[in-house]
């Protein structure tokens, strides 16, 4: 038996929009790409969204678009994919980590305060795994010290605190990596509601220019293609109905896994409404198997996992080699805790119980 951790959903609607584009002839970003960009900000519930060449480039795009770069800081959490840290390195500024809430994962917004400075210019919490962070106590502190609030929404497509979707709080940034939620093969989104922000986004992803030939800034080449636009259409209709399942899924997986000593399972936080882009447990010690044991054991039971990560940002080589040392002691506990397990749509009801079975066998062992 074969489970993968993903499956990207692509159903005859995107295969049939692709085609329909590459007969069109125009390839590059066009009309779907702006068709997608003004569904995608309908959705999250704001005026204006750029679509981007990828998550990391939505990232790097957002901070430049406020003009964010050499001397400043923005505070970050160290326990994500390394392109939340890399797009404010690629601006010229510095990260600054602070540690996780353990039963998040996200951000604890009660250490963020200590760690501003006068140098600080914004902060970027990383709504992970699909689960949304504390956004009331991030804008109330964003507000109190005048800081850019841009969200790292890669993981949380129609992920909600209280009711209201991420990426509409402050600046918002998706990837649409085959992965996620929701896929357009490559790609990124800014989501926001300042007109200044979209006009600069948009100069910035392309060359610093309003009019074909004519540079107002230094730019770069980060735009989507009519392609991506295309699948993103179609991804889009879906994206309620993968969630549903998503969710539908974990609450299976966590009411049979949690049965388990030693499995500590996800659940969405009060207030907030999870869509469960990755489905991650933690093994402790009570489970009586190291969790890179019971990787091994799911490996070979044909049942895809990850470590979604093995080692917070401040600890890698090259942010080590930049001066960062080891401070975030629950970021550091947690990385060798976790383990992500399949949780997307394509999964049958004997795909989980399987899943649940073989936890089962090992727990007995």
């Amino acid at each position: 038996m074969k489970i993968n951790i993903a499956s990207p959903q692509i159903g005859k609607e995107e295969i049939k929009a692709v085609t329909d584009v590459m007969k069109s002839g125009m390839l590059a970003q066009g009309p779907k790409v702006k068709e997608f960009e003004e569904k995608f900000a309908k959705f999250i519930g704001v005026k204006y969204a750029i679509a981007t060449s990828s998550g990391t480039t939505a990232l790097e795009v957002a901070l430049r678009a406020y003009g964010i770069g050499a001397g400043d800081e923005v505070i970050t959490t160290p326990f994500t994919f390394i392109a939340s840290a890399n797009s404010i390195l690629y601006t010229g500024a510095k990260p600054v980590f602070v540690d996780i809430d353990e039963e998040t994962f996200n951000i604890d917004p009660e250490k963020i305060e200590k760690a501003i400075t006068k140098k600080t210019k914004a902060i970027m919490p990383v709504h992970l795994y699909g689960q949304a962070c504390d956004m009331t106590k991030i804008m109330q502190l964003a507000k109190k010290h005048k800081l850019v609030v841009i969200e790292d929404a890669c993981q949380s497509h129609g992920s909600e605190w209280k009711n209201k979707k991420v990426g509409s709080f402050g600046v918002g940034a998706f990837s649409l990596y085959p992965t996620k939620n929701m896929t357009t093969g490559e790609g990124g989104m800014i989501t926001t509601d300042s007109k200044e922000v979209y006009e600069q986004a948009n100069l910035i992803r392309a060359h610093g220019s309003k009019i074909k030939y004519y540079h107002d800034i230094l730019g770069y080449n980060y735009r989507m293609t009519d392609l991506e636009g295309a699948i993103g259409i179609e991804q889009l209709k879906k994206l309620n109905k993968f969630n549903a399942q998503r969710i539908k899924n974990a609450k299976f997986l966590n009411k049979n896994l949690s049965k388990i000593e030693g499995i500590i399972v996800p659940e969405a936080a009060k207030d907030a409404k999870h869509v469960y882009h990755q489905y991650t447990i933690r093994i402790a010690e009570e489970f009586g198997l190291k969790r890179d044991e019971v990787l091994k054991g799911l490996t070979e039971a044909g049942i895809g996992t990850a470590v979604f990560y093995p080692l917070p940002l401040n600890e890698q080589k090259v942010y080590q080699a930049l001066g960062y040392k080891g401070n975030t002691p629950i970021a550091e506990k947690i990385s060798n805790e976790v383990l992500s397990l399949p949780i997307h749509p394509g999964l049958k009801e004997s795909d989980l119980n399987y899943i649940v079975k073989t936890f089962e066998k090992m727990a007995s062992k």
